[in-house]
């Protein structure tokens, strides 16, 4: 006599703890690609966002015009560009005061866009952890739906006389869905947040190295005019081989 084991009849059949264990999984399962689909636009549009401002960045125009871009379009300005923004405010602030040593404008400006740089890195990060706990923790959910699943098969067979697999084939199968489940969930979030945190790491490296590349831009204006404010000099002008 054949038996439907398709999975909504598996389920449907299974115990209340592992139909309570599949649905958690199956939460966490679209929780988990609905943070993958969010992180893979947001990486792409900040990516998008650092190439457009170091091309304008390279491209000749005043340090005081990029500055005054990247303050009116602060919500819209990509993390490269917030980082600009930040060690040129300090940079300014420190002028304003009189302040002409130019290790004190350069060690104010480096701190600015280092504290810039690790709320930026922060952002990038968000949900990362989500997705490596559901990686590492939905295989053993998974698991321990199994084995209670194939406990509560045993249990009901205990009172047969006669056991043949077609008996046992349904308990088992329902119970190993839950793993089945459980691997569906993991598998995702592990290959993305792999995949998240090489891209993360390459926008990060890019970052610290604008962050020098501007740094020696600064230092080489305050050398060049003796300590004069270097705001309306040009990216291209006072940088070599880029």
């Amino acid at each position: 006599m054949n038996q439907d084991l398709s999975i909504v009849t598996l389920l449907l059949h299974a115990s209340f703890v592992v139909q309570l264990v599949v649905l958690l999984l199956v939460i966490v399962s679209i929780a988990s690609w609905a943070a993958i689909i969010r992180k893979y636009f947001s990486l792409r549009r900040t990516r998008d966002l650092n190439d457009d401002f170091e091309r304008d960045f390279w491209s000749g125009t005043s340090l005081n015009e990029l500055f005054a871009s990247a303050a009116q379009n602060a919500k819209l300005a990509g993390p490269m560009e917030r980082i600009f923004a930040s060690g040129m405010r300090e940079y300014q602030k420190l002028r304003e005061r009189h302040i002409a040593d130019a290790v004190t404008l350069m060690d104010g400006a480096r701190r600015a866009m280092r504290a810039s740089f690790q709320r930026e890195l922060d952002a990038a990060e968000q949900n990362l952890s989500f997705l490596a706990t559901v990686g590492s923790v939905s295989p053993y959910v998974g698991l321990f739906g199994t084995v209670w699943g194939i406990m509560h098969a045993f249990t009901g067979l205990a009172s047969l006389t006669q056991v043949t697999l077609s008996t046992v084939a349904p308990g088992i199968a329902e119970a190993l869905v839950a793993t089945a489940i459980g691997l569906f969930a993991a598998i995702p979030a592990v290959v993305a947040y792999n995949r998240f945190a090489r891209e993360i790491d390459k926008i990060a490296i890019s970052l610290e190295t604008y962050i020098e590349e501007f740094s020696n831009i600064l230092q080489r204006n305050l050398a060049a005019v003796g300590g004069a404010p270097a705001a309306a000099a040009t990216a291209t002008s006072t940088s070599s081989g880029h």
